[in-house]
């Protein structure tokens, strides 16, 4: 389906990457960097750290050490906060000079860091309003809790959450909601069935992968998991639809090679699929394997930085990516005795980055 030569060329303004997991300590050190080597300039960075970041005080801290460590400063660090109840809403007026754009939710225990994440909105009522007066993006982990009682498991945990998305959008219409790294058909759709206020993030690897691919394959295996081949086409289409509700959020998630190679009879593998230092090429790969090359700037910049009202100036970095014969993804990256093993390893892409002008 590619409609792309050898040789072709994609320029993209300031590519933007509004879901990423940056870590801290060591794994920082290492994984940091890698925004800016996967040809991205602005990441949003998830608060899901041990503990989690909860104050504006923890947020600009974090984020001093991110740059200090990303090796360029021309790229950018949105920060986020984790939804809790140390968040109040009278800070809520203070949260953006201080460079915080959104909070993020996660259903407890749905994924990693996620023990002290909450069991019910209702709670948060004043400090959502608080976010509509100010700006604020609230970003969803769109899942809820398995319950075998229920019928409930990693399969349908998405779909099950969809009304609480409907609710929330309709309950604060001026609240703009992310949906992060939807990976059902049922969620492009409730997507595309909420307001101008709701929109969606989609990661490269849930445009590759099926429950096929990680069942056994631990370095697949990530939360949300990849589902079935109706829901991977509903995502790709939602991509070349050229839908600006839709754009990308990587959820690119680092952890130590052996805890995501490593299970045992009592514990399961990490969770997480690591893209950041391939992203841009990743990409363009998989959008020109279903026919949306031609999508790669809207997906990659345009669409995101439009939802979150942050638009590349006059003098932003423009990234350049050409189709060649194919490139083999490096094994890993290690440093400081931390390995990672990113997506794909030792396989080969047909796009790479060629000229960056900052």
């Amino acid at each position: 389906m590619s409609t792309a030569n050898y040789g072709d060329m994609i320029e993209v303004t300031a590519p933007a990457d509004f879901h990423v997991h940056l870590r801290d300590g060591e794994l920082s050190k290492l994984v940091t960097p890698h925004v800016h080597k996967g040809g991205f300039y602005l990441a949003y960075v998830m608060p899901n750290l041990v503990p989690p970041i909860t104050t504006t005080e923890m947020a600009v801290e974090y984020k001093k050490r991110l740059k200090d460590y990303s090796g360029s400063s021309k790229v950018e660090f949105l920060m986020t906060l984790y939804l809790s109840d140390a968040l109040h809403p009278s800070d809520v007026k203070n949260w953006k000079a201080a460079g915080i754009v959104g909070v993020k939710s996660y259903p407890r225990g749905v994924t990693t860091n996620s023990d002290e994440g909450i069991e019910s909105y209702d709670k948060y009522d004043e400090l959502f309003k608080a976010m509509e007066v100010h700006g604020i993006v609230l970003n969803l982990h769109g899942e809820i809790p398995s319950d075998h009682s229920k019928n409930i498991c990693v399969l349908n945990a998405e779909e099950r959450f969809l009304p609480v998305l409907s609710n929330l959008a309709n309950k604060y219409p001026k609240l703009r909601i992310v949906l992060e790294h939807a990976t059902t058909a049922a969620a492009v759709n409730a997507v595309k069935t909420c307001g101008d206020n709701v929109a969606c993030t989609i990661t490269a690897h849930h445009l590759a992968l099926t429950v096929d691919d990680w069942a056994g394959q631990s370095f697949h295996f990530c939360k949300p998991v990849a589902k079935f081949p109706d829901d991977r086409r509903a995502l790709q289409e939602a991509i070349k639809s050229g839908n600006k509700k839709f754009f990308l959020g990587s959820d690119s998630a680092p952890h130590p090679s052996l805890s995501k190679s490593t299970a045992t009879a009592t514990s399961g593998c990490a969770a997480g699929v690591y893209t950041s230092p391939i992203l841009l090429p990743l990409v363009a790969h998989l959008l020109d394997s279903f026919g949306a090359i031609d999508r790669l700037a809207d997906f990659t910049s345009n669409f995101g930085r439009g939802f979150y009202q942050i638009p590349a100036n006059s003098h932003a970095p423009r990234v350049l990516v050409e189709k060649v014969q194919g490139v083999s993804v490096q094994a890993e990256y290690s440093s400081e005795g931390k390995t990672v093993v990113p997506f794909w390893a030792n396989r080969q892409i047909e796009w790479r980055i060629v000229n960056v002008k900052e």
